[in-house]
């Protein structure tokens, strides 16, 4: 999405589509547990009923986008096989299966005698998503959506158009079998829609973008409504003095190849100048073999890293089996070069020390900070949330992988019995302030 697009107002008819949503909103935040698992039951049911349906239409979108050029990590995140779909729909089951986010009662107190005050747990209202490529997404944030009890306007790229229209089909199946009805979710279709998305702050209380750095930060410099993402995925890995060489080479193997097109798969290594030459004379045959391209500072070509790394490279984000290697004095130069480059995402340390490792994670200030293991790790998934709405990096929680706990806010409730805040201020009554159970 070209950062010289203007963002235009909202058509009459996105207009009227998000009254819809945000009038299913209020209905949907208002459902039961019991309601809201048992639509996601009826999704899931209606997702595996229609397999065939949503794996055809990924291939038209496949072959349309191959034919049109669409880079190859973006035809990865395209792509939808049948196990991949299937690991998507246990992953809605898995969202049912999930604590309730909602009325969870976080304060209880007593100002005085009949003036109780409570914060409870509430939907946020509505989402603005927008993805690019992957259409796993609609599907993980979907269900999510519905968990948490908020509508969604959903805004899919054009590459996987016919996919995300046999998923909202399933999507809309699995809702009329239950008494949320189907207007909680709606598929916008179109490039002008999505722009007209982010001039929607009377409807959507949130949007969510998961796609190319241009794509995010487009979004973040043109809506007024609040915006939760990541713009780039620059992750690391430091591989210190004090290390099982074997077990790093493994850590680095994975964080780069495991999945190249991830946003937590690392762009750069960083090697202790010490354990340097025996790293590299292990590990480059092993990269070589995986199909990864090395760049290096003249330090790492002198070991037998062929190819120059340049300032760029550091700052850049290959989502591809390319990996920039840079020797260090010692952790503090690592920290620094992470400090100067990271995008904050996932950032991680192999070390057999203790303290250095203590160093390290108190000292990247990232959203993950990792411990000999891979940065791969970095998933709502794999962290037990079910499934993620995206991962974010800013400072502010929600940080790092986005599960249900980050599509809620929460409200206080103060209720009384004609209590008036002049007799507080006269000294004829005073404030107890006695917290009660939660």
């Amino acid at each position: 999405m070209s950062t010289k697009l203007s963002v235009p107002n909202p058509s009459p008819h996105l207009i009227k589509e998000a009254e819809r949503v945000k009038q299913a909103s209020i209905l949907l935040g208002q459902s039961t547990n019991e309601q809201r698992c048992e639509a996601l039951t009826e999704i899931a049911n209606a997702l595996n009923d229609n397999t065939d349906e949503i794996l055809k239409a990924n291939l038209i979108d496949l072959e349309r986008s191959e034919k049109e050029g669409l880079n190859k990590s973006l035809l990865s995140r395209l792509q939808l096989t049948q196990t991949k779909l299937k690991e998507c729909i246990e992953g809605v089951l898995k969202v049912s299966k999930l604590a309730d986010p909602i009325g969870h009662r976080q304060l209880h107190r007593k100002l005085d005698e009949t003036l109780i005050l409570e914060r409870v747990t509430v939907p946020l209202g509505v989402l603005g998503v927008i993805f690019e490529s992957r259409p796993d997404a609609l599907i993980q944030i979907a269900s999510l959506s519905v968990r948490s009890g908020n509508a969604a306007l959903l805004k899919g790229g054009s590459e996987a158009r016919a996919t995300n229209q046999e998923i909202m089909n399933s999507l809309d199946k699995g809702l009329r079998k239950t008494n949320l009805g189907v207007g909680a979710l709606a598929l916008l279709t179109t490039r002008q829609e999505s722009l007209g998305l982010l001039r929607l702050d009377r409807f959507v209380n949130l949007i969510i973008p998961r796609g190319s750095n241009e794509l995010v930060q487009f979004i973040q410099d043109n809506t007024r409504i609040p915006v939760l993402g990541h713009a780039d995925g620059i992750c690391h890995l430091y591989v210190d003095a004090s290390v099982d060489i074997d077990k790093a080479i493994s850590i680095a193997l994975d964080s780069k190849v495991q999945y190249p097109a991830a946003c937590n798969a690392i762009e750069t290594l960083l090697i202790h100048e010490s354990v340097a030459e025996i790293f590299l004379k292990k590990s480059i045959p092993i990269f070589s073999n995986a199909g990864v391209t090395l760049k290096g500072d003249t330090k790492s070509q002198v070991l037998g890293v062929k190819n120059l790394a340049t300032d760029e490279d550091w700052s850049t984000e290959y989502l591809d089996l390319i990996l920039s290697i840079k020797i260090v004095r010692n952790v503090d130069e690592a920290i620094a070069h992470i400090r100067k480059y990271s995008s904050r995402h996932t950032d991680a340390i192999a070390t057999n020390e203790k303290k250095v490792a203590e160093k390290f994670l108190l000292s990247v200030d990232s959203a993950g900070v990792y411990h000999n293991c891979s940065t791969r790790f970095a998933d709502g998934f794999r962290y037990g949330f079910g499934a993620e709405v995206g991962i974010s990096t800013q400072t502010l929680p929600p940080r790092g992988p986005v599960g249900l706990e980050g599509l809620v806010t929460y409200r206080y409730f103060l209720r009384g019995d004609g209590d008036v805040v002049k007799d507080f201020a006269s000294g004829e009554r005073s404030f107890s302030h006695t917290d009660l159970p939660l």
